[in-house]
């Protein structure tokens, strides 16, 4: 926060996206920056979309264990409605969120508010997902974090689904998916086919 020569505070919105493939970090480093936020005594607010209940139906929990609190939500428009007065909103598996959520968090940014976001950039397929792309395009920072291949130790390129199912939308954990560089990826996808 800074101060202008009439003494008024002012807050600089801003717009940052941790994206990247599973296992790679993204909400641990969300659950960072809120947390740091939060000693800073900022006023937080962190949502996820409520589909995601695999640790828990409240909590943001990371792959590690580490958590927050959270309000779970169905549409990125409950957000506006739920983060007035908030100097930092966090939203987890943005993913999953409707497209509106580029509009959510560029109305918040212009606020004052910062908005940190993580998610997923691409799906099993290595197609770009949901709003992230979007996000990743008018944000003022994006943090592209990466897994460890599982294959041969270099860094991930995606998460390559271990399961058969078309469905886009699979929520899972280590059963279900792996953290692939691009060259195991084609070498398993070649194996699919």
């Amino acid at each position: 926060m800074t101060t202008n020569l009439s003494g008024e505070a002012h807050r600089p919105g801003r717009i940052e996206v941790v994206c990247g493939s599973m296992f790679s970090g993204k909400t641990e480093e969300l659950i960072r920056r809120m947390k740091r936020a939060k000693f800073a005594k900022q006023k937080v607010e962190i949502f996820k979309p409520s589909i995601d209940t695999r640790y828990s139906e409240q909590d943001v929990v990371s792959h590690d264990q580490n958590a927050i609190p959270s309000t779970p939500i169905d549409s990125s428009a409950s957000i506006l409605l739920l983060a007035s007065d908030i100097d930092v909103v966090g939203i987890d598996e943005a993913q999953f969120l409707d497209m509106g959520l580029v509009d959510v968090c560029n109305e918040l940014a212009n606020r004052g508010v910062r908005v940190i976001i993580a998610g997923l950039d691409m799906d099993y397929k290595g197609v770009p997902f949901g709003p992230i792309p979007a996000l990743c395009a008018v944000a003022d920072e994006v943090t592209k974090v990466h897994a460890i291949c599982v294959k041969c130790g270099n860094l991930a390129y995606l998460s390559h689904r271990l399961v058969q199912n078309d469905r886009r939308v699979l929520l899972g954990e280590t059963s279900e998916y792996e953290p692939l560089c691009r060259e195991c990826y084609q070498k398993a996808t070649a194996n699919e086919k």
